[in-house]
């Protein structure tokens, strides 16, 4: 069985930037195991799988557009959000399968994900903005970390809010003493030339320093709206590759704007 496979840097600024992932459209669903083996041999933070086919609970997509069922995998797990992976996957299809629509919607594990193409060519992902609850770190996260906290929260993630860029720049945790977390940790400080950075970290879910994290900023949003007030920002996640987000809180939505550069396009090869 032969299954088409693209890379696609999301949130790029420029080819070898932003965060790659995987895009496999497939005619019909694989085994599970069969998808977590790909994933883990992509070797990248995350692969998105996506079929044409929909659940019947999905029911109508939001506006009339293309629908499909995506679904994504870090090398060691199925997660509940992506945003990098449902952008790259939005360009790869508005670019061969759509060419002449500008809208596609996918029905994920989080419900509905709408992507728009504007007209210079960036893509804009509506996620379900995540809450976060005001939380005493934990000290042996902090050590591994190497940083004193000015506040912390957790969610989907543990968010840690330091006391400038520099010491998210800085950061060189020590991955293998992370204490266990909900599914990774973002540490985030006011910007000096944007609104504000972050990194992320998930060795729980086989992604020891993720390039840039859509689903982090639909966390994100709400509590820098609070801190900075406004609900548009310009975000940045100091990876070594990096990544540049607009990200604007809309009620129980968060908009995340980026570009897209594809690197390959291949096909894979599977016996099973």
């Amino acid at each position: 069985m032969e299954v088409l496979l693209h890379q696609i840097d999301a949130f790029a600024d420029a080819p070898f930037s932003g965060n790659p992932a995987a895009v496999m459209p497939l005619p019909t669903w694989l085994p599970d195991t069969v998808l977590q083996q790909v994933a883990e041999e992509n070797n990248l933070a995350e692969t998105a799988f996506y079929t044409s086919r929909l659940p019947p609970e999905a029911g109508p997509p939001p506006g009339d557009c293309p629908a499909y069922h995506l679904r994504w995998f870090t090398p060691a797990t199925e997660v509940e959000m992506c945003g990098h992976a449902t952008l790259a996957a939005a360009s790869q299809i508005l670019t061969d399968i759509e060419p002449g629509l500008d809208r596609v919607a996918f029905f994920t594990r989080s419900g509905w994900l709408p992507v728009d193409r504007t007209d210079d060519d960036e893509y804009i992902l509506d996620l379900p903005a995540v809450a976060s609850s005001p939380a005493d770190p934990d000290p042996a996260l902090l050590a591994a970390l190497g940083v004193q906290p000015l506040a912390a929260y957790t969610g989907a993630d543990v968010v840690i809010v330091v006391d400038g860029e520099r010491r998210v720049r800085d950061l060189a945790p020590a991955l293998s003493a992370f204490p266990p977390v909900p599914r990774g940790v973002v540490v985030t400080a006011r910007g000096d030339e944007v609104d504000f950075v972050s990194r992320f970290f998930g060795p729980g879910v086989g992604v020891p320093e993720d390039p840039v994290t859509g689903s982090a900023h639909a966390q994100l949003a709400p509590l820098w709206a609070a801190e900075l007030g406004g609900t548009r920002f310009t975000a940045r996640q100091l990876s070594r590759r990096g990544g540049t987000l607009g990200v604007e809180l809309a009620g129980d939505r968060v908009l995340l704007t980026g570009r897209c550069h594809r690197y390959l396009d291949g096909v894979v090869t599977l016996d099973f």
